[in-house]
């Protein structure tokens, strides 16, 4: 049963959140478009802000409502666990309440601050987000910690769903209407409608989550009934456990957005030492900022959706000191984690060039020469992922201050591994892009060590690692040469892009299957399982 639940609250989440990354790519082509480079450069200001606003409010909170939830589930204490969601609400409504009048009150201050006037009314349309989405976050926590992802899943759809159409359109009507601010350029006006969109996207992913949690009030009501516990914890000693479990996940959360801001002075600073003018220096920071690394961010949705599902799995079972079944979820959560993040890392290393031309298709010489950054993210990919989940189920166990330590010296080891290489002048920026994967590197085996050490927990190395890098390089040799083919004989990079990744698809899948990296029994508990395992039996592919 637990691994019914895994697998399939990842499944769930995953294919959310991919819905999500292509509705926001949506959303951003077409408003550059309407509001052009200055209205974008209006923009970016306010959801930079917003999203490190976020991190604050909802990174730690709803993981540490999830976990609380799922521990008093565990023993039956469900009157507790809802006490934990109510005062949570209450806690992020606070919250995002500061969030929202800091901006509204210094969005002015802040533009004139980075000295771009047109981005403080963009900002003030973000606001309304920063109150909703905590609120809303904390709902997703609470089903989370009941171990049901489909109402996260469906509120996140919805979100974004409202945001782009709402956004869209709030952006051509604020853009066409001077009276709505007239003191404003159309395209910091044009930018707000956008940032107002974000609102409306938490209006409906928050009304979404309402819903769901009313429909849901029987049963729950049903549970707090058939409640035989008599504990009752304080009101103050479960906003101390709160800020226990997510403080440490929030600072963990802020490292890394942290670090990019500083790299960039870094980064700069060193390619300048090291002989490159400023024009060029720029030039070279901003393929690894802007080409190379937003592509390594995509893949990981997947993780996190695993990541989302397992701690609750994990909290439980600590919780009822099943550590057999503990151990098996972390097992299980690192061996999916490992079949999706290695065929990510060997297509992107694969096919890195042409994927960046396909996506910057009138930068192609930046693009090309991003190539080598984004091949290096990509093997640093492979212990983000492993970062990301066994930071979950660190937290799971109740050692969320563990992973942040070791990050902090990854990050330690990053700094040195950029400051060093960045400045050998035929290294250049390819060295911050080996700092940071050194750094994901040397905190995956800290944490690793630490999860070993205190749950005991053992891995299938075959079936965990061997299997999936087998099938991976396979997969990513495959695709190299067929892509190579296609391109010769018809041109164009981007058809012979699209088929080799369709191509690379279909090898994993057939390698993972052949190599027994997968088995039939995990399959069948997909959502489609048996019709999976009836065509793979009537194909042979076993």
């Amino acid at each position: 049963m637990a691994k019914k639940s895994l697998i399939q609250g990842a499944a769930v989440l995953a294919a959310a959140g991919l819905l999500v990354k292509f509705l926001g790519a949506f959303f951003r082509l077409p408003l550059a478009g309407m509001i052009g480079a200055v209205g974008m450069a209006n923009y970016a200001p306010a959801y930079y802000i917003y999203n490190f606003l976020l991190v604050f409010a909802t990174a730690g909170l709803p993981i540490a409502i999830s976990k609380m939830v799922s521990e008093r589930y565990a023993i039956g204490q469900f009157r507790e666990a809802e006490r934990v969601f109510k005062l949570s609400r209450t806690l992020m409504a606070l919250i995002g309440l500061l969030g929202a009048c800091f901006v509204l009150f210094f969005s002015d201050a802040i533009a004139v601050m980075i000295n771009n006037p047109g981005s403080a009314l963009p900002m003030k349309s973000m606001a309304p987000a920063l109150l909703l989405v905590p609120i809303m976050a904390s709902y997703r926590g609470y089903f989370q910690g009941m171990q049901e992802m489909s109402p996260t899943a469906i509120s996140q759809v919805a979100e974004q769903i409202f945001r782009v159409i709402c956004g869209l359109f709030l952006a051509w009507f604020f853009m066409s209407n001077v009276w709505i601010a007239a003191n404003y350029t159309d395209e910091a006006r044009g930018a707000a409608g956008g940032c107002l969109g974000a609102a409306t996207g938490a209006v409906g992913g928050l009304l979404v989550m309402l819903i769901i949690y009313m429909r849901s009030r029987k049963q729950v009501k049903s549970r707090i009934r058939g409640d035989r516990t008599d504990v009752r914890e304080t009101s103050g000693n479960i906003l101390k456990q709160i800020a226990l479990i997510a403080i440490p996940i929030t600072i963990g959360s802020a490292i890394m957005p942290i670090v990019n801001l500083l790299d960039a002075g870094i980064v700069t600073s060193r390619l300048l030492a090291s002989g490159w003018d400023q024009s060029m220096s720029e030039e070279l920071y901003g393929q690894l900022s802007g080409f190379a690394s937003p592509l390594v961010a995509f893949p990981q949705v997947l993780v996190q959706a695993i990541v989302l599902s397992l701690v609750p799995l994990v909290s439980a079972a600590n919780k009822r000191r099943n550590d057999v079944e503990r151990n098996r979820n972390i097992s299980l959560g690192v061996r999916m984690t490992m079949i999706l993040a290695l065929p990510c890392a060997a297509g992107l290393v694969a096919l890195a060039g042409p994927v960046l031309m396909l996506l910057y298709p009138t930068q192609k010489a930046s693009a090309l020469s991003a190539a080598p950054c984004l091949q290096t993210l990509s093997i640093g990919f492979i212990f983000l992922a492993s970062i990301m989940i066994m930071t979950g189920a660190l937290q799971g166990i109740g050692k969320q201050m563990v992973p942040v330590v070791n990050l902090l010296i990854g990050v330690v080891v990053k700094f040195i591994v950029t400051w060093i290489l960045t400045a050998v002048p035929e290294i250049n920026v390819a060295g911050a892009a080996v700092g940071t994967a050194s750094a994901y590197l040397v905190a995956a085996v800290l944490d690793l060590i630490a999860l070993k050490r205190y749950t005991g927990v053992k891995f299938a190395v075959s079936s965990t690692v061997i299997k999936p890098l087998i099938s991976s390089v396979v997969m990513g040799v495959l695709v190299y040469f067929v892509y190579q083919g296609v391109y010769l004989l018809l041109g164009s990079n981007g058809i012979a892009t699209i088929l080799a990744v369709i191509f690379g698809v279909g090898v994993y899948g057939l390698m993972i299957l052949r190599t027994k990296a997968v088995t039939r029994e995990e399959i069948l508990n997909l959502s489609k399982g048996r019709k999976i395992v009836a065509l793979c039996d009537k194909l042979k592919l076993w």
